[in-house]
């Protein structure tokens, strides 16, 4: 990623500030103190986030069993290494083998608990891939091809959630439905508008179905991230002019709306949040609906010397790659050729790769959507 200058920091403190305070740690330590009655014998984490939110949980509780289930390279020693403790890794977007192992446990696992038991059921974005559990008439290559074909379309993550209720056999309320002990509470980040648990994770944590004490909350939000962001801006001596969740549509769509917003503009901070889609061509490049977003705006800012903007993911992922999305600025659309055909084939990582344009942050134990920050000096 290039950039030492003043906007380029800017930017990434504010980004690294929202992030930060909805952190799965956090967001799950503060839960527990409030609901400091309830001590769980056994914390199931599901998610991107999950490693994260988990380890905010065994730090705040007694001693007690856990079974997280998160994206491939998302767990790291301190949690694999403690007692007590199960970790899953499994695939995302697209389910793999592991998901369909990783469902089975969690649904073995709920319906074990003896009577009088209490769980607590920890869900963030990436929940509806990562686990699954499916009926006998339907394979995983089936369920591969259906998700393929609806991530390839730009449907959004509602609609593919709604989908993928229809076969499950966890999702919809029906983990929380296996469990007959005394009592379940579901702790979750949101990754979707409008923040329902219904949505969450396909309703991985929806308690409609429950037959005994449940309950569940909303624990972090793109809300939330953005109000942080909101506060770093002003503590940097910013002034916030846009602070929205309207961050939805296609991202070919978006960014002549966003550009024309910062073309009429005043000097200051400008905040998107929400889940932007993209349709992909039939043989897709390198990257993700953040990246192709970032790239398509660049063509709206080329020649400004004044404007920065960051567009990632705040799970530090943006589609199938490892980077979080893209920071561009007035520079950026300086091949416009090859950045055309780069948005053309879905390959904007490859052109913002080459013009050190690339965002990367690794996992950050979170999920509340994306967000676009905008800076004019």
């Amino acid at each position: 990623m290039k950039g030492t200058d003043a906007r380029t920091q800017a930017l990434i403190k504010i980004w690294n500030s929202a992030v930060g305070a909805v952190s799965g740690y956090q967001a799950v330590a503060s839960a527990l103190s409030a609901d400091s009655d309830f001590n769980p014998d056994l914390v199931l984490a599901v998610g991107k986030a999950a490693v994260g939110m988990c380890q905010g949980a065994l730090d705040n509780l007694p001693p007690c069993e856990a079974l997280i289930v998160t994206k491939y390279d998302h767990a790291d020693e301190n949690i694999c290494v403690r007692a007590r403790v199960k970790v899953v890794e499994a695939g995302h977007p697209i389910p793999d083998k592991k998901s369909l192992e990783a469902g089975q446990m969690l649904l073995d696992r709920m319906r074990a608990m003896p009577s009088g038991s209490r769980v607590l059921l920890l869900v963030s974005g990436g929940a509806s891939s990562l686990a699954e559990a499916l009926p006998e008439e339907m394979s995983l290559v089936d369920l591969q091809a259906i998700t393929d074909e609806m991530i390839a379309g730009g449907k959004t993550i509602g609609q593919i959630n709604a989908r993928r209720k229809e076969t499950s056999l966890i999702k919809d309320g029906k983990l929380v439905e296996a469990f007959k002990g005394a009592e379940i509470r579901v702790y979750a980040i949101s990754d979707v508008e409008g923040d329902s648990i219904a949505t969450i994770g396909s309703g991985l944590g929806d308690c409609h179905r429950a037959r005994t004490t449940a309950n569940s909350r909303v624990v972090a939000s793109n809300q939330i991230a953005r109000e942080y962001a909101a506060i770093q801006a002003r503590e940097l001596g910013l002034k916030v002019r846009f602070n929205q969740e309207s961050l939805y549509g296609d991202v070919f769509e978006l960014a002549p709306d966003i550009g024309a917003k910062l073309d009429q503009a005043k000097p200051g901070v400008y905040i998107w949040g929400g889940e932007p889609t993209v349709v992909l061509p039939e043989c897709p490049g390198r990257g993700g609906r953040n990246q192709s977003l970032a790239l398509a705006l660049a063509e709206h800012i080329t020649g400004r010397n004044n404007v920065s903007i960051l567009v990632a993911g705040t799970d530090g992922t943006d589609g199938p790659t490892t980077a979080a999305g893209g920071l561009v600025d007035g520079n950026t659309w300086s091949n416009p050729e090859t950045a055309r055909l780069a948005l053309r084939n879905a390959d904007a990582g490859s052109y913002l790769e080459q013009h050190q344009s690339l965002f990367v942050t690794g996992p950050t134990n979170t999920n509340v959507m994306d967000l676009a920050i905008a800076i004019i000096s």
